[in-house]
């Protein structure tokens, strides 16, 4: 996923997210069962794009939700949760290649995931934030998630913490790593 150049306000660029993932899976689905290079490199691509926008949320969004709305631990839990079963799904993902039986079933069962917590996200998170938020306060959550994905890892790490600060604070360590990884391995060219 592509950072905008330009601030934006956190429900624009993570909606903006969620269309440029929603892109890529299309094209995963019209490739369905294909065993090449090109499904491998979307799979990865995903992943990657899906890792870093998780732990965006989970470092910044989700910990403003809890403050902002009232009800706002339990959608922050409920969503916490999500990620943490379509972290476990791309960790499966990431083991596999396009020409082993479970890649397909493996990457529609993350599809499945992700299109539903989107839906989630936008339907019920993003217009109560949008109610209880000044534009001020998304404009500068916009900015601390789009720097929080710089540095943030680009490989699922299922056990890392989960929100807020430690996570904040293991991320950038964790994505240096993932990135010394990807380089040395190929992945994500």
């Amino acid at each position: 996923m592509t950072a905008s150049t330009t601030p934006t306000d956190v429900i624009v660029f993570l909606t903006e997210q969620h269309r440029e993932v929603d892109d890529v899976f299309a094209q995963l689905e019209k490739m369905d069962g294909a065993t090449d290079e090109k499904a491998q490199l979307l799979a990865e691509q995903v992943v990657t794009s899906l890792v870093k926008h998780s732990v965006a949320e989970e470092i910044y969004l989700y910990p403003a939700v809890r403050k902002a709305l009232p009800d706002g631990d339990d959608i922050a839990d409920h969503e916490l949760h999500e990620h943490d079963e379509a972290e476990q799904t791309m960790k499966e993902l990431e083991q596999l290649t396009p020409d082993q039986p479970q890649f397909w079933p493996t990457l529609h069962k993350l599809i499945g995931e992700i299109r539903h917590h989107v839906s989630e996200e936008e339907n019920n998170l993003f217009p109560q934030l949008r109610a209880a938020c000044s534009e001020q306060e998304l404009q500068d959550l916009g900015r601390k998630v789009q720097q929080a994905e710089k540095v943030a890892p680009t490989r699922p790490h299922p056990s890392a913490p989960s929100e807020g600060a430690l996570l904040g604070v293991l991320a950038p360590g964790a994505g240096l790593v993932d990135r010394i990884r990807d380089a040395l391995s190929g992945r994500g060219r």
